[in-house]
């Protein structure tokens, strides 16, 4: 069903299609049409984490001090008059409203259309509020910051019956320095006044608004670059400037690397890094003095943690000798690597595309996302096949219940542990 052209041309008709769509398939009966996939793996996500579709969940309201910190150490701040400029002026005039919500959903920001706000807080779509998809059902907010990409959620397509009234289009927006999920941008208003390109409109906004992360991050590098020429002009070895992303300002000594992964919690003092093995780490404004210890970098035996136990918190740590650093992964990281500790032997690019696409043929997505991950795990991989290192003892820990393992993942590999919703 092609949802957007069919509220363009009848509102009415649109909605008491997805209404019926939506009763159907919640009740396990064969739906008259099927749902959108984006909303259909939505609804499967909330029947799976048991959400009531019939009574809404209000989750306590953050604190205006609590939400005033979080505005103040988001980045999102930097590109709010962005997204004032390119959304505000039209949605005031067509009955919509902005939101803007930080990486865990919840709200900091909203403005817009006075009718507009006035209802959208009988459904407690306020300022501090938490509108995570497990917690509120299918919307504009949860379900982009889920699929990483932009969703619009016509009336009854949301889960929960009470937001059937409203249509809302959400982008998310996320950190060009490091591809991680820094918040989700929202136009909400009723169904009637929703056009189809309004998901367009809230996407492009997003884009631009990302475009002015990424301008901001090269003028930070040019301002410790100027700092890290004089410093590194009296460094012997091999030696490189990074700011606290790992971002390369200026290197000496060695080749070029544009990025270096950093331990989570960042200190003064020898510290062992993927890509250089055993180095001093010195504070400069802005970043790190990193230099790299004399002596060839070994491969000693080296144990890594792979941890699945929660959802969306996934993380590796390698320890050894040297010391340990721990990351949190990426979705599709995570279960890269999980493939990886299973298959022990080693995976193809292939084989891989296969359980993660459904697709052998998309072994450059593959081998791209398997690049960045040997940007922090570096010695500790092999290649042709992909595996871990035959020096590394890798421990798996997983959740207790099989399903709550990759519980929000597409990929072919999981989908025997799924019940789809019938219909759908």
């Amino acid at each position: 069903m092609d949802v957007p052209h069919l509220t363009a041309v009848d509102t009415t008709r649109a909605a008491r299609v997805l209404d019926e769509v939506r009763s159907a398939a919640l009740a396990g009966q064969r739906t008259p049409v099927a749902p959108r996939p984006v909303i259909g793996q939505s609804w499967q996500r909330m029947l799976r984490g048991g959400v009531d579709p019939d009574h809404g969940v209000r989750s306590g309201l953050l604190t205006h001090e609590e939400v005033q910190r979080r505005r103040e150490s988001s980045a999102l701040r930097h590109v709010l008059p962005i997204l004032r400029e390119g959304l505000l002026s039209v949605a005031d005039v067509a009955h919509h409203i902005m939101v803007v919500a930080d990486e865990d959903g919840r709200l900091l920001w909203r403005e817009g259309s006075a009718p507009v706000l006035r209802k959208a807080d009988g459904i407690g779509f306020e300022v501090g509020a938490d509108w995570r998809e497990e917690v509120v059902g299918t919307n504009g907010v949860g379900t982009p910051a889920v699929t990483g990409r932009p969703v619009q959620v016509f009336a009854a397509e949301h889960f929960v019956r009470s937001h059937a009234a409203w249509t809302c289009a959400g982008a998310p927006i996320r950190d060009p320095r490091d591809g991680r999920l820094i918040g989700v941008v929202d136009v909400s208003g009723p169904l009637e006044t929703m056009h189809p390109a309004t998901l367009a409109w809230v996407d492009s906004v997003a884009k631009l608004a990302e475009a002015r992360l990424r301008e901001t991050h090269v003028r930070s590098l040019e301002r410790l670059r100027a700092v890290a020429a004089p410093v590194l002009a009296r460094t012997g070895g091999r030696a490189l400037v990074v700011d606290r992303q790992g971002w390369t300002a200026a290197v000496t000594g060695m080749p070029y690397t544009e990025r270096l992964t950093l331990p989570a919690s960042v200190s003064a003092g020898m510290r062992w890094l993927p890509a250089l093995g055993r180095c001093s780490l010195e504070p400069l404004a802005g970043g790190w003095l990193v230099r790299a210890a004399d002596g060839p970098v070994t491969r000693a035996a080296t144990r890594i943690g792979l941890d699945l136990r929660a959802s969306r918190r996934w993380s590796v740590t390698a320890s050894g000798g040297a010391g340990s650093w721990t990351r949190e992964l990426s979705p599709r990281h995570a279960e890269l690597l999980y493939l990886l500790a299973v298959h022990r032997a080693g995976r193809s690019a292939a084989d891989l595309a296969g359980d993660v696409f459904g697709d052998p043929a998309r072994t450059v997505t593959v081998r791209a996302e398997l690049s960045r991950v040997r940007r922090y795990l570096g010695a500790l991989l092999d290649h042709r096949p992909y595996r871990f290192t035959e020096t590394a003892e890798v421990e798996l820990l997983l959740p207790d219940d099989p399903h709550d393992l990759f519980p929000y993942s597409t990929a072919p590999f999981l989908r025997p542990r799924r019940q789809p919703v019938r219909g759908c």
